[in-house]
């Protein structure tokens, strides 16, 4: 499968060369951990974690004798506890505390990172049927991390867990269908894992979905299917749908133009650092062809998207001409936000 171009606003851009193509990414890291976890408190035992936050491992449910106290040890921070509890269950054979050792090895929560130690918890953990050890497993056999370098047991592993409902494995199995290295090229089975996915809310998912059916690879060819997942994967926080979401909106490909709808996720994507969503946004702006003109802000990230490295003759040109207190203006505007943005929420 190619990368969709997806053309830049053609009514405002015309002296801009058509939007970059944006790869799948083949393969891409999928995460074992679901969220975000910070320390209630010290535990005396533990040493500092290698980052400043910690990803919680996947949730699980209680044991047959009451709660997981490894996980829910960890998820609070304290890593030498969680290890402590673990290691009696997973040397006796449990799925899930194996899988948090592979966890806390590969993250050097606690303990110094070894990877080669995780992987064979992990490999401990996917032989005994745990979806997320078979993800995390299959992503190190794809980087060769730990484990030499293997797509076919990459891809065996992503299918496994993909059976057993991991969306990250479902996703990454349509990538490996993409690719066509570990298995042979097949844009059906990309289709349909990539649908699993996006049926479950992955994002990255839908994106690709999206350029399937825009594409008509491996399903039919039809924009206004292809819009409407790309406008899901918006919302679920892929920024490169979310650009090209709003450039669909602005030219009505495949939905009903809204130049208004279509400036507010362009302006969602620059802020969240897209280069190219900067310069049409400014662009747009500097026109207000179907929103109002807006100098000063078309000329911040005009700015900004030049300090990116996207320069745009046609964009210097207008900001040339900007009188000195509107330049001004912008050009403190594009300094606070180059050193201090944050990406927001989606829109609604």
């Amino acid at each position: 499968m190619r990368a969709v171009p997806f053309l830049a606003c053609a009514a405002v851009l015309a002296a801009v060369p058509a939007l970059a193509e944006v790869p799948i990414p083949v393969p891409r890291p999928a995460t074992v951990a679901s969220a975000a976890a910070t320390p209630a408190a010290a535990d005396p035992s533990a040493t500092a974690p290698t980052a400043a936050s910690v990803a919680a491992a996947a949730p699980r449910g209680p044991l047959p004798d009451g709660p997981d106290l490894a996980y829910g040890a960890f998820q609070r921070g304290y890593f030498l506890t969680a290890f402590s509890e673990a290691l009696p269950r997973a040397e006796a054979g449990d799925a899930a505390a194996q899988t948090l050792l592979g966890l806390l090895y590969s993250g050097g929560y606690g303990i110094p990172v070894n990877l080669v130690e995780s992987a064979g918890w992990y490999q401990l953990g996917a032989n005994n049927g745990d979806r997320e050890a078979q993800l995390a497993l299959a992503m190190m056999y794809l980087q060769g991390h730990g484990v030499t370098e293997d797509r076919a047991k990459a891809a065996d592993l992503f299918e496994r867990a993909a059976e057993r409902g991991q969306v990250d494995a479902m996703y990454n199995l349509g990538l490996i269908y993409v690719e066509g290295k570990a298995r042979p090229q097949d844009f059906e089975k990309a289709a349909e894992m990539f649908s699993r996915a996006a049926g479950f809310g992955s994002a990255n998912a839908q994106y690709a979905l999206a350029q399937l059916y825009d594409d008509g690879t491996g399903v039919i060819k039809d924009a206004g299917i292809a819009t409407h997942w790309l406008a899901r994967a918006a919302r679920g926080g892929n920024q490169d749908a979310a650009l090209e979401y709003g450039i669909r909106l602005f030219n009505g490909t495949g939905v009903k133009a809204d130049p208004a709808a279509a400036v507010t996720w362009l302006r969602h994507a620059a802020e969240g650092g897209n280069p190219v969503a900067q310069n049409r946004l400014a662009r747009i702006l500097a026109v207000g062809d179907g929103v109002p003109k807006n100098a000063v802000e078309a000329a911040t990230w005009t700015i900004i998207a030049k300090t990116a490295g996207l320069p745009d003759s046609w964009l210097d040109g207008f900001i040339a001409d900007l009188p000195d207190d509107q330049l001004q203006a912008a050009s403190e505007a594009a300094a606070k936000f180059t050193h201090q943005a944050v990406p927001g929420d989606s829109p609604s």
